[in-house]
């Protein structure tokens, strides 16, 4: 494709390059309006530049893609609330072994929680529990903050739901779910592995430490404050919070032990005892009369008579068990309703991971991804039974946002030609037949996915390569698809800024409550660099 008019190649690279300062540098002090404004920005001036023309642009909108992000997103929002990241969660500490057991786990399980939930959503829901968790075991937060974030890119390269470039590829490819998996998945897991490795030479002598316990308490209490971590602020406003068994035992007590328990609060039993005092009370002030009347006294001491008579009679014996019996009734029925209330909630959360079982299914039995994911999205929706603003209010709209500027954007420079020309420079060089151009293009893939970050990356050069790859044969094809997926999310770990699960890892941490740590550029970049050119390396020869 040869190039625009000059004037339109200027307009045009004069806008990716503001979309572009945004989106990888969003808080820039002449113009901090962040990210999805910046993306709006630039597809803006790409109309008002003519780059592009309105219908352009709206034809530029990839309704599938943002469909697909729209439903997993939803799908991840349910699976929060049904307490599944909690219970992934809890696998970090579940008998641990020692610091290089819990490196290790956090490798496996951010891996594959990042394969199907995306990778910014386990980072944002599992980096305050490693902080908790390396706080318990007095170990150094920064290689298992790194483990997550690390682990999390090369875990979600495997499934075309894994990250945004991956839905992007899967939808233009159209390569099936399980097609993607199968391609993928054995570098993933071996490049787990290695990332792991890596982590673990590189921080051998800090994950080699035992800390002496002094204080048994402190690690209790620490190992309480992991257990009771929640990952989310929202609460189920359809249904009670989950009882512990303190409180089911407080309201399942035996009959025979609220009838013989003098601690029983009950509005009867205080009215009972208030009389008593009043009683009492009324004796004390007729003896103190007695001592001026003889008369008095006898009078006293039948009204004395009479009342031990009254209380120890049977009939108020009956008033008061037949009062004790209505509370421990009152009671019981509570405490039914805390355990309907409870199985409710399990019931809930069954079927919460059933729908999701179901779409990820469905996506591998060859069924369009985008609707499949609204559709297990509604069916989430309809089950909850309940107004559907406070789940959606959860979705990140600011990334769907973002994603319609950035396509406009990014079509706009591709009418200046500028992408075109710089392809066929390096066309002849990238070939997915041989090995050289296979490292060629993944050098191109590495350094754009650092520069420009990865989606516009996938959007500049997916459809060039596969089409230089289907002149090859079909297979190249969708090799050529599969190598710019494991590529383009791997290169993420390059440096702090590869990756938005990166950043969110180290805001995260920076934010954390009583846990607060700041993972730096250098330290990411002392590890990112070895870890993403040996790995990349590795699965590069095992995608098929």
């Amino acid at each position: 494709m040869a190039l625009a008019p000059i004037p339109k190649v200027v307009l045009g690279s004069i806008a990716f390059a503001i979309f572009w300062i945004l989106a990888v540098f969003p808080a820039v002090p002449f113009l901090p309006i962040g990210r999805t404004a910046g993306s709006l920005l630039g597809a803006m001036l790409m109309v008002i530049f003519r780059v592009i023309s309105p219908d352009e642009a709206y034809a530029a909108i990839d309704l599938p893609i943002l469909g697909l992000l729209f439903g997993t997103m939803v799908v991840s929002v349910y699976l929060e609330r049904a307490d599944m990241f909690k219970y992934i969660g809890k696998l970090l500490s579940w008998k641990s072994k020692g610091p290089k057991d819990l490196l290790c786990r956090i490798c496996l399980i951010s891996a594959l929680s990042s394969a199907f939930f995306t990778n910014d959503t386990s980072c944002v829901v599992l980096t305050e529990f490693v902080l908790k968790i390396a706080k318990q075991h007095n170990l150094p937060p920064q290689p298992f903050l790194l483990a997550l974030a690390s682990s999390a890119n090369i875990g979600s390269s495997a499934t075309p739901i894994g990250n945004p470039q991956n839905l992007v590829i899967a939808v233009q490819s159209k390569i099936s779910f399980g097609e993607f998996l199968l391609g993928i998945v054995p570098a993933m897991l071996i490049g787990v592995v290695v990332n792991a490795l890596i982590l673990i030479a590189m921080y051998w002598k800090l994950l080699s430490v035992h800390k002496d316990i002094e204080d048994p308490t402190a690690e209790v209490a620490a190992e309480e404050e992991v257990n009771s971590h929640k990952f989310s602020p929202a609460t189920m406003s359809h249904y009670s919070s989950a009882l512990n068994s303190q409180e089911l035992n407080g309201y399942l007590v035996e009959p025979c032990s609220i009838q013989n328990s003098p601690q029983v609060h009950n509005p009867r039993n205080r009215l009972i005892s208030s009389d008593g005092e009043i009683d009492r009370f009324h004796v004390g002030s007729t003896t103190d009369s007695a001592r001026n009347s003889t008369a008095s006294k006898e009078g006293t001491n039948n009204d004395l008579a009479s009342q031990t008579k009254e209380e120890t009679s049977p009939t108020k014996t009956v008033v008061e068990v037949d009062r004790t019996t209505e509370g421990h009734d009152l009671i019981s029925s509570e405490g039914k309703e805390y355990l309907s209330a409870e199985w409710k909630r399990r019931l809930w959360k069954s079927c919460v991971y059933m729908i999701t079982l179901g779409m990820l299914i469905a996506m591998l039995l060859g069924l369009n991804l985008s609707w499949t994911a609204i559709s297990a999205a509604l069916a989430l929706i309809v089950l909850d039974f309940k107004d559907a603003g406070p789940p959606l209010e959860k979705v990140s709209y600011s990334l769907l946002i973002f994603f319609c500027g950035m396509f406009i954007t990014v079509n706009g420079f591709n009418k200046t030609g500028i992408p075109s020309a710089l392809w066929e420079m390096m066309e002849p060089y990238s070939r997915v037949d041989r090995s050289s151009g296979i490292a060629i293009l993944s050098l191109v893939i590495l350094v754009l996915s650092n520069l420009a970050s990865n989606v516009p990356t996938v959007l500049l050069l997916g459809a060039r390569v596969a089409a230089s790859a289907a002149a090859i044969s079909q297979e190249d094809q969708k090799r050529a698809w599969l190598i710019l997926a494991w590529v383009s999310t791997t290169a993420g770990n390059l440096s702090l800024l590869g990756s938005a699960a990166n950043l969110i890892v180290c805001e995260q941490a920076r934010r954390a409550p009583n846990l607060s740590y700041t993972l730096t550029f250098w330290s990411h970049l002392k590890f990112g660099l070895p870890s993403t050119i040996i790995v990349t390396a590795i699965g590069l020869t095992l995608i098929r």
